[in-house]
């Protein structure tokens, strides 16, 4: 009984894939390899004040005087991202995007940052984070939305930290520790 099952199912596994090949095909599966995950830490040298500014406010809205959040503030940011927490560690890229204070209650941007690498294994290529980042909280976890080179396929997140603020001196160091899943066929170096 068991044989003469067996050529009835490819028969009909058969049939059902030569009907399908007649249809017209609008996708292909084309990235079938492996998947790896990897654990990157840098950190953000974001200078807010002083005659080089990393940071700059673009927009204000009307009610971001008396809101308790800053709620509508637009600032945009170019951020030198090293390898250590000295300012003066190793160079590995810049965080570049917008982040938009959008919470009438708290102080809470809603970020898109851009990681571009341009040293070390990850030159050339980036990571995109995006999400809500509630400034006062000891630790913050962002969407790790995609990226570039290495990074293509990318997902995962981040978790980032204020590792120093300087009041004084209007300057602020924050630590990104990313956990992300990309396709280990993913090119690497300057695309």
């Amino acid at each position: 009984m068991e044989k003469t099952k067996t050529p009835l199912l490819l028969i009909i596994s058969c049939l059902l894939t030569a009907a399908a090949d007649s249809e017209a095909v609008w996708f292909e599966n084309i990235c079938q390899g492996k998947e790896n995950l990897v654990k990157l830490t840098v950190y953000i040298q974001d200078i807010q004040g002083g005659p080089s500014p990393t940071v700059y406010t673009v927009a204000i809205s009307p009610i971001s005087a008396s809101s308790p959040g800053g709620f509508g503030v637009i600032n945009v940011v170019d951020h030198l991202v090293t390898a250590g927490p000295d300012i003066n560690s190793e160079a590995v890229g810049r965080a570049q995007g917008l982040a938009i204070l959008a919470d009438l209650h708290t102080v809470a941007a809603s970020e898109n940052i851009n990681f571009v690498f341009t040293a070390g294994e990850f030159n050339g290529s980036t990571i995109t984070t995006i999400g809500r980042n509630q400034v006062a909280n000891s630790e913050r976890e962002l969407t790790v939305a995609g990226g570039t080179g290495a990074f293509r396929f990318a997902r995962g997140y981040a978790i980032t930290r204020t590792y120093l603020e300087d009041t004084v001196a209007d300057y602020l160091v924050l630590q990104y520790t990313f956990y992300v899943t990309r396709y280990a066929g993913a090119s690497r170096g300057t695309v």
